[in-house]
């Protein structure tokens, strides 16, 4: 008799190659409390349900995302919270594309300022001499 999918149990290194991730992964999401503490068989092993791998793909691709481990365990409670809506979850995401657009303009003026600081720097002579090493030694301005 084939177990159906919904009721079969995965162990953790079943679990971490459905998902996509190693055993220390799945063991720190456990302790972030991302993943439910799974119950153990009588032989100790620990087994998780199905709902555990949605759950790790869940974390996985809002990582990939951009969404840090404690926006993701507020997404999560938002997917459980019947008074949740749609909306709730848009403004999650908006507030993502915000703090990603923000980090992008640092991102560009950081390239901007090693343009200059290399464009200054001939590549030639002792180190004691280089102006992108004199440059992060001045003081700010």
């Amino acid at each position: 008799m084939q177990v159906e999918r919904s009721m079969e149990r995965l162990t953790t290194g079943r679990l971490a190659y459905e998902g996509g991730v190693n055993l220390e992964t799945v063991r720190y999401y456990e302790r972030r409390g991302l993943l439910p503490k799974p119950p153990r068989t009588p032989a100790g092993y620990r087994t998780f349900d199905v709902e555990a791998l949605r759950r790790l793909r869940f974390i996985r691709q809002a990582q990939a995302l951009g969404f840090s481990l404690k926006e993701i365990r507020e997404l999560l409670a938002l997917r459980v919270d019947p008074r949740t809506s749609c909306a709730d979850v848009r403004r999650r995401a908006e507030a993502k594309i915000a703090d990603i657009d923000q980090k992008l303009g640092t991102l560009r003026a950081m390239r901007k300022a090693l343009i200059r600081l290399t464009a200054a720097c001939a590549g030639r002579g002792p180190v004691s001499a280089c102006p992108i090493l004199e440059s992060l030694e001045a003081p700010r301005r």
